[in-house]
């Protein structure tokens, strides 16, 4: 009777990792990590350009339009992985901003002169411009 139950028991637990497995299979994934970095599926499109437009209040429909290699489907299902993984989303969006603010500021300080150029060319510009 012991091993007849150990035998259902293990049957059973093998029955529901195939499940877990087949559910995994058939969910579609829309966004991926490559190098720590989120990317739409397939695409070279970071999951960053997509939740920025989102915040800033583009529809999934004018995203879309703005990106043509994407589907609505696929914008769709990254609006929907921000929102199921917001807090996490959000604290690697931070850690992106400072870190390129990190770098600005290094790439400043190591080419000062080309910077001040630049500021000269704008000031410049902009008394130029009626």
């Amino acid at each position: 009777m012991g091993n007849a139950n150990i035998g259902a028991s293990v049957a059973c637990v093998l029955y529901v990792r195939l499940l877990r497995q087949k559910d995994k299979s058939m969910a579609k994934q829309y966004v991926e990590q490559r190098e720590d970095v989120y990317w739409v599926t397939g695409t070279r499109v970071s999951l960053d350009s997509i939740v920025y437009a989102f915040l800033e209040g583009q529809t999934a429909e004018s995203i879309a339009q703005s990106f043509p290699i994407m589907t609505l489907e696929q914008v769709y299902g990254a609006i929907t992985f921000y929102l199921a993984n917001r807090p996490d989303i959000d604290a690697y969006l931070r850690r992106e901003e400072s870190e390129f603010e990190t770098l600005r500021q290094t790439w400043r300080t190591q080419d000062a002169m080309f910077y001040q150029k630049m500021a000269d060319a704008r000031r410049q510009r902009q008394t130029i411009r009626p």
